[in-house]
């Protein structure tokens, strides 16, 4: 953009705009503000409340899409091996999505911030709905696994990119709000993709949990895409740095498959895992390298520092990390201590990620309100910490552990909104999408290690293979019911230790990390805000 671009933007009277744009306006030199002779260019209408909620609607529908789909597949994973008669690498069509999917999530943030989010919702969209046609149509098990690969590329980018829209949209005093109705659409997806992919594999074909993304995309995109020209345009094209990004991308995959193999598909001091950590170091190193040599590097490490970014994503990935690992191992223990059925397990597993979600929406209506509105998080985590030692230190009823899973799960749920629109606030509006790329990153690459970690706990205290994945699953099943109730209490004292031990990082986080004031209207007067 040249000077005469940059000056006629803005108009030379700051009071007639919006509270956010006219503060980031205020920091820069006043001869870049100052109006030309020219006449200056119009600026986008604002948008109205029903513009702003059928934006937030599609972007939920799109949402939706991706989170459904790390779930749907799993109950459906049986009948495609029997179809494709190939057990063996059935748990690549979880891993393939996975790896792809983590990847991507910086390139899609940074690439947002370079060429637009028109551009990346549409590409990200189209990679998914392609994706899906290809899994739906795939002859055999490897394209399967090929398509899958190609649909996580896509879903992916979904989550940073309606991340950073959403941060283009609403102020951020207004933002927590709406990042709690997109955790209730992704704890929906979580929930429902199971249930919906056992019917379609059981009373149609397998095939449908990837047909029916088709219905659901182009819903989302006929929403969306006539109400984007009116969304104010933050994005900055420079040139691409993307030897950064393949190097960010190459050590991101590694270490994944190092969290997905290690101690389960292979010891973790087995020749192959020792060389993949040192590769997937030597990896990360390169990137941090050259990022520090490039002029305008993928991912700038200066924008991972500061008060506020470190922080916040330190607090969401340990908050995460201990939702979902205990999400994942928590059947293990519903089966063999209170003897449920795998689908009552499931169902147990409700509280956890619903009650989370009430937990969002708490602090996302104290951010809109309250001064001090980390104090709703920090009071959450702590209290979760508490909850996880309860579970560590006593053998409750099955009730009794559902009540305290529910408060632990409530007070989880605080972090997610804080955590994201702080880490958004903190930046400029150029670099939003960057850093939300990079927050999702570090969120999955949390979760996948919580859940490795809480994995090897397990088999260091059992001393057998829990291992459900694939081909294993009926050997690990009837090797997991002959696991004494006395010995799974134990062991999972140190799950639960752990995740205790996560909530507490996150908390500290939260107290270390720097409360700046949120741009937006205040819900009530200064003189009556909260304190």
């Amino acid at each position: 953009m040249n000077k005469y671009e940059r000056q006629s933007r803005f108009p030379a009277d700051q009071s007639t705009l919006p509270d956010d744009i006219a503060e980031e306006l205020s920091h820069l030199p006043s001869e870049v503000i100052e109006l030309s002779d020219a006449p200056p260019l119009a600026p986008p209408a604002p948008l109205n409340p029903d513009e702003v909620r059928t934006i937030v609607i599609s972007l939920m529908l799109t949402m939706f899409l991706a989170a459904l789909d790390q779930t749907i597949v799993a109950t459906a994973l049986p009948t495609i091996g029997r179809q494709f008669h190939d057990v063996t690498n059935l748990s690549w069509v979880i891993t393939a999505y996975l790896l792809a999917s983590t990847a991507v999530a910086p390139v899609f943030g940074t690439l947002s911030d370079i060429y637009g989010r028109r551009v990346m919702i549409i590409t990200s969209l189209s990679l998914f709905v392609v994706g899906s046609v290809l899994c739906a149509i795939a002859p055999s098990m490897t394209m399967l696994i090929i398509a899958r690969g190609l649909q996580g590329l896509g879903g992916g980018g979904i989550m940073p990119v309606v991340q950073t829209v959403i941060s283009d949209v609403v102020t951020p005093r207004e933002r927590g709000r709406y990042q709690a109705y997109f955790s209730s659409v992704w704890m929906a997806g979580g929930i429902l993709g199971p249930v919906v992919g056992g019917v379609f594999a059981e009373h149609l074909h397998w095939s449908m949990i990837f047909w029916i993304n088709l219905p659901l995309a182009a819903a989302a995109l006929a929403l969306l895409l006539p109400k984007m020209s009116k969304i104010p345009v933050f994005h900055r094209k420079r040139k691409v740095d993307w030897l950064g990004g393949v190097l960010l991308m190459a050590s991101a995959v590694v270490l994944m498959l190092v969290l997905t193999w290690g101690g389960t598909r292979l010891s973790w001091l087995s020749p192959t895992i020792t060389a993949m950590i040192g590769a997937s170091i030597a990896l990360a190193g390169a990137f941090v390298w050259h990022a520090r040599r490039a002029d305008e590097p993928f991912l700038p490490l200066s924008l991972l520092g500061g008060s506020v970014v470190p922080f916040a994503m330190g607090a969401g990935g340990c908050a995460l990390g201990a939702m979902v690992g205990l999400t994942v191992h928590l059947p293990l223990y519903y089966e063999v201590v209170y003897h449920l059925t795998a689908s009552e397990a499931g169902l147990a597993l409700i509280p956890l990620a619903a009650i989370s979600t009430f937990g969002a929406a708490i602090a996302g209506r104290t951010m809109a309100k309250a001064k001090h509105y980390k104090r709703v998080a920090i009071v959450g985590t702590s209290v979760a910490a508490i909850c996880a030692i309860g579970m560590a230190v006593t053998t409750l009823p099955l009730w009794g552990l559902l009540t305290l899973m529910s408060v632990f799960a409530l007070g989880l749920g605080t972090t997610f909104p804080i955590s994201v629109v702080s880490l958004q606030n903190a930046v400029a509006r150029p670099q939003v999408g960057t850093v939300t790329g990079a927050m999702n990153f570090f969120r999955a690459m949390m979760a996948s290690f919580t859940v490795a970690a809480f994995t090897t706990i397990l088999l260091m205290t059992l001393g057998t293979d829990i291992s459900l994945a694939g081909e294993h699953h009926a050997a690990a099943a009837s090797t997991v019911s002959a696991i004494p109730m006395a010995d799974m209490i134990h062991a999972f004292r140190y799950v639960f230790g752990a995740a205790a031990v996560l909530l507490t990082t996150a908390s500290i986080c939260m107290i270390t990390m720097e409360e700046r004031p949120l741009a937006g209207p205040a819900a009530r007067p200064p003189a009556e805000m909260a304190e």
